[in-house]
């Protein structure tokens, strides 16, 4: 038999029996940033092609390879976002939240990037960014890592560890490239095509390769520590110290530069052995130009981006996920006649009892398939309303799950205050 239309490579469906580990995560993670003081953005998923050239790079994987971009029916060059950072900064200009202000926002929602797929990596992939703006020193660098900590005591992750960087500032940067390409331009030989090919455009990214072949050559490229600037320094050493005071463990890597153009001074990753290769489950750091960048006064800025789906690998991985909600009690209605009473009855018990979870059988059946479709629910207890009990205004008290328990009959308005101890 033929196949139907398929998904998309790359983009998956969240099935009813995925999607409550999604809304727990999403719920614990909203909870956790509104506690902070932090408030909700909800972003387009499509922007102008020219925002992510801009912010992102010309010459990144993202832009040259990986971007879902077509032209739309006015001729514009359209692209679904591959990140959430640039469309932050471009709704805080375009409606003047940023200038002379502090703002801590954060968003969520699918990102696409046209990758090959694989486990942890999808082409549509979801993400939670933290975006914050208007602070330039080090403790607001500090504040994104330790909600991130907090986050994985809350979620009760272990195997999770941090690693530090900073990148200086732009007049830093711009000599260490000078270094850096005259080393790699002496060991030519040992570069991979890719490498060669960023040598002039962006020779910083090649420290990031993750091409075994290459490691040892990049092991031994000049530390950008050694061209470092005063203030820069003095930041990212006040970082450490904050974390250190705060109780975080972290590892200084100096070959973490993050996959952005848009970054600077700070940048940090929190990884896991527990995933194989993709084992980055949360990615940040500072991005002081992009604002002024992207056409704003400049503004300060730091955040992170989560990946969701890697964070729920890496909670089922431990089992650190909740059980699947279930329903609690089941209502049978045996007989079309007692339909409307049924579903009177069930939106009493609701205003009754809010917190209770509460399925009527629809679809009819006989009482036989009825109890069967209750048990299958997972519910714990069953609701037996047939004419009889209808007449006396009453209802049969089935438990789904104790088969010693003896069957009752409770009439209408005891109903509440009998279920209120079962649930």
């Amino acid at each position: 038999m033929a196949k139907g239309i398929q998904s998309i490579r790359g983009m998956h469906d969240i099935l009813p029996s995925e999607a409550p580990a999604w809304q727990w995560l999403e719920m614990h993670i909203a909870g956790l940033l509104q506690r902070y003081g932090y408030q909700q953005i909800r972003l387009p998923i499509v922007e102008r092609t020219e925002l992510f050239a801009r912010s992102i790079g010309e010459v990144t994987d993202i832009v040259e390879k990986e971007m879902y971009t077509f032209e739309d029916r006015n001729g514009d060059s359209l692209t679904l976002r591959p990140e959430g950072t640039a469309g932050c900064v471009r709704a805080g200009i375009e409606h003047g939240l940023l200038h002379h202000q502090q703002q801590r926002l954060w968003y969520s929602g699918p990102m696409f990037r046209h990758e090959r797929p694989q486990k942890g990596r999808y082409r549509q992939f979801h993400q939670i960014g933290v975006e914050s703006f208007g602070m330039d020193g080090p403790d607001i660098d500090a504040e994104l890592i330790i909600i991130t900590a907090r986050l994985w005591r809350l979620l009760g992750l272990t195997d999770v560890r941090l690693e530090i960087n900073t990148l200086g500032s732009a007049e830093a940067r711009a000599q260490y490239r000078e270094v850096l390409v005259a080393y790699f331009k002496a060991h030519l030989a040992d570069l991979d095509e890719d490498a060669r090919r960023r040598l002039d455009s962006n020779p910083l990214r090649i420290l990031d390769s993750k091409n075994p072949a290459m490691q040892a050559v990049i092991a031994q490229a000049p530390s950008f520590m050694d061209y470092l600037d005063a203030d820069s320094q003095a930041h990212f050493q006040t970082l450490q110290t904050l974390l250190d005071a705060a109780g975080i463990a972290y590892q200084i890597n100096p070959r973490l530069v993050r996959g952005l153009d848009y970054y600077g001074r700070t940048v940090f990753e929190w990884i896991t052995d527990s995933l194989g290769a993709q084992g980055t489950i949360c990615a940040g750091g500072r991005y002081d130009a992009l604002v002024s960048q992207l056409g704003g006064q400049a503004t300060p800025a730091a955040g992170f981006a989560l990946g969701v789906e890697r964070l729920l690998a890496l909670l089922e991985a431990q089992a650190k996920l909740p059980p699947p909600p279930l329903p609690q009690v089941y209502l049978v209605l045996a007989g079309e006649a007692v339909q409307s009473a049924g579903l009177a009855l069930a939106e009493r018990l609701r205003e009754q009892l809010p917190h209770m979870a509460l399925v009527v059988n629809c679809g009819g059946g006989s009482l036989k398939a009825q109890m069967k479709r209750a048990d299958r629910s997972g519910a714990a207890w069953a609701l037996i309303l047939g004419e009889q009990e209808c007449d006396r205004q009453s209802v049969q008290i089935k438990s789904l799950r104790d088969t010693q328990s003896a069957q009752q009959c409770v009439p209408w308005e005891q109903l509440a205050a009998h279920l209120a101890p079962l649930l």
